[in-house]
């Protein structure tokens, strides 16, 4: 800093090359984690929908629905203030008081998910609510046994959040992105051709946390070890009330985040058909599979974010966003106009009663493309201490999202659950976008965003346009419009690489590779 509190030339120079090659190594792990992820969550949703139908299937997604809701919930907004909090207290006081943070973090969420699932436990009538498609006491045996396994979810999540705040996304990749969905897999496979039953899958999806657990509190004190100096009891009592001044408005929007991605299942179960709602599961895995290298850069860049704003690098922060935003539009446009052009042909993969998903797809393909055009802007809010702001975001997308799926589902079945969805993404993306330039320099749209633009949408839109008028919504007309695109998608690569930052991202992966 100079003695007028501006970043030197050099120094900011730094900054913004280290926040970049952070941002690239730790979405570089992040994005292989999703495609595992993405492949093996694929294999098991087709496992479970073959070997149970659209009927089982529905009601054990609706159990996973409801497990992933409460432990999101129960996390009280602990996991993303110890991302914020610990690569503040890194950068800027040598992670002294991350221990205190991290105890202050687990014992709320340990006891609230505690509570919440004796709650589930001891209440029969909630799983014969959620569940009206099931005998009585399959559901009640069902909820229960996911009830057994939500506390030590939930603690595993808050942990994993001090990890990435020390900067690295290894153990999240390896913990939630590769070893929990491989071991489902394997644990699924024996039992959907010698047992397959909703208890049986259901358990097979469950087993895979405790390991998960295990292995992210070895990786968190393997992170500590570098950082072991005990703070004073004021500087504790400070850390918490920071801490949770944020941490508590994220608690509640947390909620409405998980929510809702599954909101959608339990209405179609509650409202429809459990068929129904294993058909929305299908569709929802393939918008998550579309759209995951937005969530590997986010996990890189949250950070990094978090790191240069505490330091004061404002117009590194920026240029980072900047330049995450264009590599996130590059890659997942192209995608999003593939499934788009060709829905029942992805869904037939599941089986063929899941082509009646074609349509919520479509829908839901349109709305994540304003999720992926604005960036990880819900990521800079958060990342600049805004969580009331967000609050107030993800709490109108839900309102949203809860009044149209009320109206629609009923009506319409699976395309109302993503008419739903798909207007409360594009509400909070929006008016994430808005409130974040309010920040000065907090802008995606450059050169760099509009070549991105052009390469990703527009290039890939006219090549694969004709090939669906002629070939139709088939394998052939699929694996036709993918060469096509590959190819022009190649070259736009290559004649753009500088405007699309792509020479830093290369880079920044050839000195990994050396």
């Amino acid at each position: 800093m100079s003695a007028a509190g501006t970043v030197a030339p050099a120094t900011a120079g730094t900054a913004a090359r280290c926040g970049v090659a952070a941002t690239a190594r730790g979405g570089w792990w992040g994005f292989l984690g999703a495609v595992v992820n993405a492949t093996f969550g694929y294999v098991l949703v087709a496992l479970v929908t073959r070997a149970l139908g659209a009927h089982g299937s529905g009601a054990v997604f609706t159990g996973v629905a409801v497990f992933t809701i409460l432990s999101n919930t129960c996390k009280l907004g602990a996991d993303t203030g110890l991302v914020r909090f610990v690569s503040r207290d890194v950068a800027t006081g040598g992670g002294h008081q991350v221990s205190a943070l991290v105890r202050s973090a687990v014992v709320p969420g340990a006891a609230a998910s505690t509570a919440a699932a004796a709650l589930l436990f001891l209440s029969p009538s909630t799983a014969t609510s959620l569940l009206p498609n099931l005998a009585p006491e399959d559901a009640v045996t069902l909820v229960r046994l996911f009830a057994l396994f939500l506390p030590v979810a939930t603690v595993s999540l808050i942990l994993l959040g001090a990890t990435q705040g020390y900067g690295t996304v290894v153990p999240f990749v390896g913990v939630e992105q590769v070893g929990k969905p491989v071991l489902r897999v394997l644990i699924a496979v024996p039992v959907a051709f010698l047992t397959p039953s909703v208890l049986s899958l259901a358990s097979a999806w469950l087993i895979p946390s405790m390991a998960g657990a295990l292995a992210t509190w070895f990786a968190l004190r393997r992170c500590h070890r570098t950082h072991r100096r005990t703070p004073t009891g004021p500087e504790v009592a400070a850390a918490r009330r920071g801490f949770w001044a944020f941490a508590a408005p994220r608690a509640i929007s947390s909620v409405f985040d998980i929510s809702a991605v599954w909101v959608g299942v339990v209405l179609l179960s509650s409202l429809a058909t459990s068929e129904e709602a294993g058909i929305y599961t299908a569709v929802g895995r393939v918008i998550v599979a579309a759209t995951l290298l937005q969530l590997a850069i986010r996990l890189a860049v949250a950070p990094e974010i978090s790191r240069l704003l505490a330091v004061d690098e404002i117009a590194q922060a920026c240029h980072l966003h900047r330049v995450s935003t264009r590599w996130i539009v590059l890659f997942s446009w192209p995608l999003l106009v593939l499934l788009t052009s060709f829905p029942k042909t992805v869904l037939s993969l599941f089986g063929p009663e899941f082509e009646q998903g074609a349509v919520a797809l479509v829908v839901l393909c349109a709305a994540s493309a304003i999720n992926v055009g604005v960036g990880n802007a819900q990521t800079v809010l958060l990342m600049a201490g805004r969580s009331s702001w967000h609050l107030v975001v993800t709490g109108a997308a839900f309102s949203v999202q809860l009044a149209v799926g009320i109206l629609t589902v009923p009506r319409w079945g699976v395309l109302g659950a993503a008419l739903s969805w798909g207007a409360a993404i594009v509400v909070e993306n929006l008016v994430s976008a808005v409130l974040v330039r309010r920040h000065p320099g907090f802008t995606i749209v450059d050169r760099g965003y509009l070549t991105a633009a052009v390469a990703g949408l527009c290039l890939m839109g006219a090549l694969v346009l004709p090939v669906r008028l002629l070939a139709g919504d088939t394998a052939v007309g699929l694996a036709a419009g993918i060469a096509l695109g590959l190819c022009a998608f190649s070259i736009s690569l290559s004649r753009f690489r500088a405007a699309l930052g792509l020479s830093e991202l290369v880079g920044v992966l050839r000195e990994r590779a050396s």
